[in-house]
């Protein structure tokens, strides 16, 4: 596949704002050129990622190199998203790693069954939290060799 041209997009879905601020550190911490797209819902990532509603400007065929999801989001929640991306062609191969509070087996297991990539449970310690984060955006966006868009 062709290599990406300009810095990686990130597609943060995340409610907690003070969450997107200690990802936005966390992202500058790992020094890596990236746009960074913040949507709060589950219902406003999928418009995001189908390219309709608010984001019908966005070319579907650049999809984000990674999607980092929270589970426990607004009107969509974060199962229900991963099932969604992933029944369709354009979107189920697109790197999802889940960032949230929970630890259960029952979020682990459908989180994969529904086709994450990646599951990390956020630290609730702010300086582990923004460590946690760096170490996954640096794995997901500057070692995993994921598939990228042309042109894009």
């Amino acid at each position: 596949m062709a290599s990406r041209v300009g810095p990686a997009t990130v597609l943060l879905v995340e409610d907690n704002r003070d969450d997107v601020a200690m990802i936005e550190i966390a992202l500058l911490r790992v020094g890596i050129e990236c746009h960074l797209d913040v949507v709060s819902d589950g219902s406003d990532a999928l418009d995001y990622m189908f390219g309709v509603g608010d984001y019908e400007h966005r070319d579907v065929a650049c999809p984000p190199d990674l999607v980092l999801l929270d589970l426990d989001l607004p009107r969509v929640n974060g199962h229900e998203f991963l099932r969604r991306i992933r029944e369709v062609d354009e979107t189920r191969l697109v790197p999802v790693a889940v960032l949230t509070v929970s630890a259960e087996e029952y979020d682990t297991v459908t989180a994969y069954d529904l086709g994450a990539n990646g599951y990390v449970v956020k630290p609730l310690d702010g300086g582990n939290f923004v460590e946690t984060v760096a170490a996954a955006i640096e794995y997901w966006l500057a070692v995993n060799e994921g598939p990228a868009a042309a042109d894009c």
